[in-house]
């Protein structure tokens, strides 16, 4: 059985999908940009900055659904630029202690809203 999660410290959905899903002891978290839930602008700076409040949105959706940062198990991280990887790797590895998790980066043309960075996670309790 699912379980929408939903929390308006993390920005809304902006297509047909939910910010995440928990499927018995998985949680899905859709793709998150640097966006500002309260203002829905982008966070100021560039990619790093853009990476931060991504994942200071996807901490927001975790809690939600009584989860942490420490369970996630697979992230994929979307950069418009691979030219910002460094930027991103070093604010992406300053959010884990411990083990972290799997993941895989990529390049993409373009990004919703033209963002620089968008991190999906997969997280398992």
């Amino acid at each position: 059985m699912k379980h929408v999660i939903t929390t308006p410290q993390a920005p809304a959905a902006i297509g047909p999908y939910s910010q995440a899903i928990q499927a018995g002891n998985l949680l899905f978290i859709s793709g998150q940009l640097g966006l500002d839930p309260a203002t829905g602008t982008w966070a100021e700076g560039g990619a790093g900055e853009q990476a931060a409040q991504a994942l200071k949105n996807i901490s927001a959706i975790l809690s939600a659904a009584g989860y942490a940062m420490q369970d996630i198990v697979k992230t994929t991280v979307f950069l418009a630029d691979m030219a910002d990887f460094a930027t991103v790797n070093e604010v992406y590895a300053a959010r884990f202690s411990g083990d972290f998790p799997a993941r895989s980066a990529v390049a993409v043309r373009t990004l919703p809203k033209n963002g620089l960075v968008e991190i999906e996670v997969i997280a398992a309790r």
